[in-house]
């Protein structure tokens, strides 16, 4: 090649390339150009392609063919020699150099870092230049284009990342799984490489999992709810360099109960507290169907209060009460009242006094003494009463008695009874001769489930004769069998009535009760002549808790539901689980009584699921819950007033006799324990007493220290009064009872009005009264207040002056906020010595200054007459010898030179005798205060004329 290229030397110098002989510049230029066409003759060559590799982040390119180029035109200086490479495309990283001329080497390289992530290949076009015919020469020849292919090569610097920060997954225990859930992680790398992960690995020990080089996870064991509920695994991703992940991810697996259909998300406690309102019982509940295809459900939630009372919690004012406030008619007996006094036929029965349910054991009964109940009852009457009774003991049962009106001697014969025999209820009803001599209707028989059932149910015989009607709870049921018997043949033989048990009078060797009651009855009444309408029934055997929805408006379409008539079962069914729940989650508790009875009512929530083309597709457990009802806030009833009383002899009297509590004030609180303002102090909690409303249910008034004698005293209050107030009352000797559901208001402006007479109050010294008023037929009972009233008689008083009474009203005390120590309000109480001291004070202030005045008048007369004398001499003469001068000192001078002090204490002296008088008439009736006041005027006025005197003949 060297050689050749010298064999083209001495042919260049032949031509005279190079001489700057023979002729001029301008035929040297055309020899040029004609010597450079004849001498570059040839264009460069490359290969037509190339195929290069470069590794990131670096510069060099190792292409294949390596980057060579030849010219034909070679040895000849520039015209075979290579002067350049040019890459044709834009903004391309790459730049080809020319190593040696001569050889045509050259060399491709980046400009820039080569980044793979950016772009992994390139593609552009490359030629080749030669240097032309000379070093002035710009007419180089180019080679063809060749196409270069450069890949970059990656480099693993990026490390494997996981999508997710964590997983989780739900596992059902005692399954083996295939695969619970997929983790996966990438890399950023661009090459397979290192942007493929290659392998996973867990990096928590001794778990029960293992995962495989896709990710998955799988449980090694079978897992137990009951052993971990949830697991936590870390798992890292390595990448085919082998190059772990930056952070490992967490993975929880939760481990759940094999799904068993049933209620989620509910709580078995639910805490009323009273006063509440309605009170959601299951607001989150929802359905587990464990992937059923269910097409309906149907749900019955029951509250079950039969422990509670009288079957649920109801109202415990007394039958009495509770038949004014329902609206039912008068003259409702009560069989079975509270054991008093004037009631004392049921003071040996098993009784629960809080709710007035006797119990009988079967050895016992109670007379119902003559003339309570009517011999004879009418064609019409009422017998209400609530029952519960269980299976009669024994093989063969017996009759057992609620209530018996039979013979009391001789005879053993049963004019009418009430009475349970195998578990079927039977009214006897049998007339008298005189009232009927035909075979008449005589036995009533119903036969109910619930008359054994063991619980509470309230019954109602409504008697029409012949048509006897029986009501129970509220529903209305005819005899299935009615028996027709003779008319009772007249006697003398009286008649017994009874409750638990019927007497047995004749027929046998000793009177005695038969036919004994086993269960509890409470509210045993009888109506003679007249029956109960269907709203006064329902309304005696309401109850004040039940089951509730919230917004039936919300409940959704497809939703039905229904109550029973007390609301203690609900049932609801629908096609949709959603609307399902959403219902169920409304469901609430409600009580409507201002002091509801604590303890537990029980719940339960019973399902039966339909799927679709069976009858019945699972089975969903019930749900057994309870609602805890709190204790009430228990108030203190307080009774408060003028506790000593004094009233003269007329006014015992009169007609209208003596107001016993004018004064009386019924006050209710409770006390709210508050912690003290300073946290940091260590002082012990205060009390404020809050006052709060409710009704009051009977007020009783005794008369203390023997009996009222009926010939000379009594008490009185007019009927008005009680009846528009739809109040009661019942008055004996031993003193006087209102009765009837009211406010406490209403209870203050009738015991206003109690007044005491006495026809003959000179023997009389002191009465003594005590009230006593009740919420709740006794549940919560006031205080005691004490009442004495004293006659005030003529000798206490002096001559001149007539006291006509005097009452000292202690001030109206509240105590607001005191500690818990703190006792009862005490109340002050004036006794009759202080009375006497304040009269005999006001006299000795009288005495002083009849002499104070006295004194002051004779030193003015005695001035007045040295005066008239010297003036006599000096202006005029007159005679003084009839002079009389007559001075009243009670009166208030208004002449100039009479002392300011003595009108001032004269004054003072009358205000406390008036206002000790005007609080004493404070009391009184507004037609006695005229009448009093006249008296008082005249004695004023007569003891004005005995203080005037004529001192004429006082000697000076």
């Amino acid at each position: 090649m060297l050689t050749g290229r010298l064999c083209w030397v001495p042919l260049l110098l032949a031509l005279g390339v190079g001489s700057g002989s023979g002729g001029g510049g301008g035929g040297g230029s055309r020899r040029r150009r004609l010597l450079a066409a004849k001498v570059n003759k040839h264009k460069p060559w490359i290969e037509t392609s190339y195929h290069g590799v470069i590794t990131e982040n670096n510069d060099t390119v190792i292409l294949d063919p390596p980057l060579v180029a030849l010219d034909k035109d070679a040895p000849v200086p520039f015209a075979g020699e290579i002067c350049a490479f040019r890459i044709h495309g834009q903004e391309l990283p790459f730049e080809a150099v020319v190593l040696n001329k001569t050889s045509g080497e050259g060399r491709l390289r980046a400009k820039s870092p080569i980044d793979c992530e950016l772009q992994k290949e390139y593609t552009f076009i490359i030629q080749a230049y030669d240097c032309g015919a000379g070093p002035r020469e710009t007419a180089w020849k180019k080679s063809h284009k060749a196409v270069v292919h450069i890949q970059v090569k990656d480099v693993n610097e990026f490390a494997p990342t996981f999508k997710e920060p964590a997983y989780r997954a739900v596992v059902t225990e005692g399954k083996i799984y295939d695969s619970i859930l997929q983790v996966e992680a990438v890399d950023e790398d661009c090459s397979p490489q290192y942007s493929q992960i290659c392998n996973y690995e867990i990096v928590t020990t001794d778990v029960p999992f293992a995962i495989d080089r896709n990710g998955n996870i799988r449980n090694t064991e079978k897992l137990s709810y009951d052993k971990q509920r949830q697991y936590e695994i870390l798992v890292t991703a390595y990448d085919c360099g082998q190059k772990p992940a930056a952070q490992d991810t967490l993975v929880q697996v939760d481990v759940k109960p094999v799904c068993k259909p049933g209620w989620q998300d509910w709580t078995k406690r639910i805490e009323y507290q009273p006063g509440s309102g309605s009170v959601p019982l299951f607001p989150s509940i929802h359905l587990e169907t464990c992937d059923g295809a269910v097409s309906s459900i149907q749900i019955t939630t029951e509250l079950q209060t039969n422990y509670i009372g009288k079957g649920c919690d109801r109202e415990t004012y007394s039958e009495r009460s509770l038949q004014k406030l329902c609206g039912a008619s008068s003259g409702i007996i009560d069989l079975l009242p509270s054991p008093s006094a004037a009631t004392n036929w049921t003071a040996g029965l098993l009784v629960d006094s809080s709710e007035m349910i006797f119990k009988f054991d079967g050895r016992q009964g109670a007379k119902i003494p003559d003339g309570i109940v009517p011999k004879n009852l009418t064609d019409q009457f009422t017998i209400t009463m609530w029952m519960k009774h269980g299976p009669s003991p024994g093989v063969r049962a017996e009759k057992e008695t609620i209530l018996c009106n039979s013979d009391k001697t001789e005879m053993n014969r049963h004019h009418y009874a009430l009475y349970v025999h195998n578990c079927r209820l039977v009214f006897l009803l049998r007339k008298d001769f005189d009232q009927a001599d035909t075979f008449r209707p005589a036995e009533f028989h119903w036969k109910l489930d619930q008359i054994c059932d063991k619980e509470w149910h309230y019954y109602v015989i409504n008697v029409e004769f012949p048509v006897v009607t029986l009501y129970m709870d509220g529903a209305t049921y005819e005899p299935y069998l009615v028996t027709n018997d003779w008319p009772i043949h007249p006697s003398h033989i009286a008649m017994q009535l009874t409750v638990g048990a019927c007497w047995q009078g004749g027929e046998v060797t000793k009177p005695r009760f038969a036919q004994f009651f086993h269960g509890s009855l409470a509210s045993l009444t009888i109506r003679p002549g007249k029956m109960e309408s269907q709203k006064v029934i329902s309304c005696l055997q309401a109850c004040k808790e039940g089951l509730d929805i919230n917004s039936l408006e919300s409940l959704g379409q497809g939703i039905k539901y229904h109550f029973n008539p007390s609301q203690s079962v609900l049932v609801m069914e629908g096609d949709d689980i959603g609307n399902i729940n959403r219902a169920l989650q409304k469901v609430s508790y409600i009580n409507s009584r201002q002091f509801p009875t604590a303890g537990v009512r029980h719940l339960r929530v019973s399902s039966k699921v339909q799927c679709f083309g069976e009858d019945v597709c699972i089975s969903v457990p019930d749900v057994d819950a309870y609602v805890m009802v709190l204790q009430a806030i228990e108030p203190q009833i307080s009774l408060q007033g003028t506790d000593r009383l004094w009233r003269p002899t007329s006014q015992f009297e009169s007609a209208r006799g003596v107001t016993l509590f004018p004064d009386l004030k019924i006050v209710s609180s409770f006390a709210k324990v508050e912690a003290p303002g300073d946290l940091r102090t260590t002082a012990p909690k205060s009390a404020v007493l809050e006052e709060m409303l409710h009704n009051l249910d009977f007020c009783d008034i005794l008369v203390i220290g023997g009996d009222l004698d009926p010939r000379q005293e009594c008490l009185e209050l007019n009927h008005s009064e009680l009846h528009q107030r739809h109040l009661d009352a019942t008055n004996s000797t031993a003193g006087y009872s209102i009765y009837g559901v009211g406010s406490m208001s209403r209870y203050e402006q009738v015991l206003h009005h109690i007044r005491y007479r006495n026809w003959h109050p000179g023997s009389l010294e002191t009465r003594r009264f005590r009230i006593k008023c009740s919420e709740l037929n006794g549940r919560y009972t006031s205080n005691e207040f004490n009442l004495e009233v004293s006659v005030l008689h003529e000798a206490r008083v002096s001559d001149k002056e007539h006291v006509n009474h005097l009452i000292v009203q202690p001030p109206f005390l509240q105590s607001v906020h005191h500690p818990e120590s703190q006792g009862s309000i005490q109340r002050s109480s004036v006794v009759p010595s202080i009375a006497t001291v304040v009269i005999i004070i006001s006299v000795c202030m009288l005495v002083f200054v009849v002499a104070m005045g006295v004194y002051r008048v004779r030193i003015a007369h005695q001035h007045f007459t040295q005066e008239t004398e010297a003036a006599k001499e000096v202006e005029m003469d007159w005679d003084d010898s009839a002079l009389t001068i007559t001075v009243n000192p009670m009166e208030k001078h208004e002449e100039p030179g009479r002392g300011e002090e003595e009108t001032e204490e004269e004054e003072e002296v009358e205000e406390d005798v008036s206002s000790s008088s005007s609080e004493s008439e404070d009391s009184e009736e507004e037609e006695e205060e005229e009448g009093m006041g006249k008296g008082r005027h005249g004695q004023s006025g007569a003891r004005h004329t005995q203080l005037e005197w004529d001192d004429s003949a006082l000697p000076y």
